[in-house]
């Protein structure tokens, strides 16, 4: 038996349908792009921020510090030669450098690459295990120096010899080694930039 009942067109699915359509045409060409300073400064901000840098600075003082603590008061007894410790203490932080303190600081990232510009060789990889090996030694002969610096002044302020000087702790060892790297970090930063303006200078004759 046939009927003759018309079945009712689904407005709920047409209403669907056509809100799917306008928003797959949509043209994304008429969004603006804003820059992350701008959306910053519409994020929620909730109590004090500590800036980047000073986070940065901390860390690699502390990793610094801790290589002070747990390889030159924790071997002093077992390696008497200062050769030998300078040889330990270079290859520890060198380590200490790669697999901790820059990947801490690459953690703290908001975006990739945000704080390259706080790492000596920011790419990751061999290579840039064996530099930052070479490179701790770098760090380690300036702070090294500068203990001697600082102990043959005392000596000279005060005219003793046998005054007493400046020993080896760690929380003086890791604002050091953070100087001396962040020193050495912006004299790369400097040269990197003279570099460019000399090709931009050379390519414009």
């Amino acid at each position: 038996m046939e009927t003759n009942e018309k079945k009712l067109p689904n407005k709920n699915y047409d209403l669907k349908s056509d809100a799917v359509e306008e928003l797959a045409g949509a043209d994304t060409a008429e969004v603006p792009e804003y820059s992350q300073e701008e959306l910053e400064k519409y994020r929620s901000k909730k109590g004090f921020k500590i800036p980047e840098v000073v986070k940065v600075l901390f860390i690699k003082a502390w990793f610094s510090g801790a290589v002070c603590y747990f390889f030159f008061w924790g071997l002093s007894n077992y390696v008497g030669n200062l050769i030998d410790m300078l040889f330990v203490l270079g290859v520890a932080l060198g380590i200490v450098t790669d697999l901790l303190t820059n990947n801490v600081i690459r953690f703290l990232e908001k975006t990739p690459g945000d704080n390259s510009k706080w790492i000596m060789f920011p790419k990751k990889g061999y290579m840039s295990f064996i530099w930052n090996l070479l490179y701790s030694f770098l760090v380690l002969l300036g702070v090294y120096l500068l203990y001697n610096v600082i102990n043959m002044l005392l000596i000279a302020i005060t005219g003793n010899p046998n005054a007493a000087i400046l020993g080896v702790e760690p929380v003086l060892f890791g604002v050091f080694c953070m100087g001396f790297d962040m020193l050495f970090i912006g004299m790369k930063r400097l040269f990197r930039i003279i570099l460019e303006d000399a090709k931009k200078n050379a390519g414009g004759r």
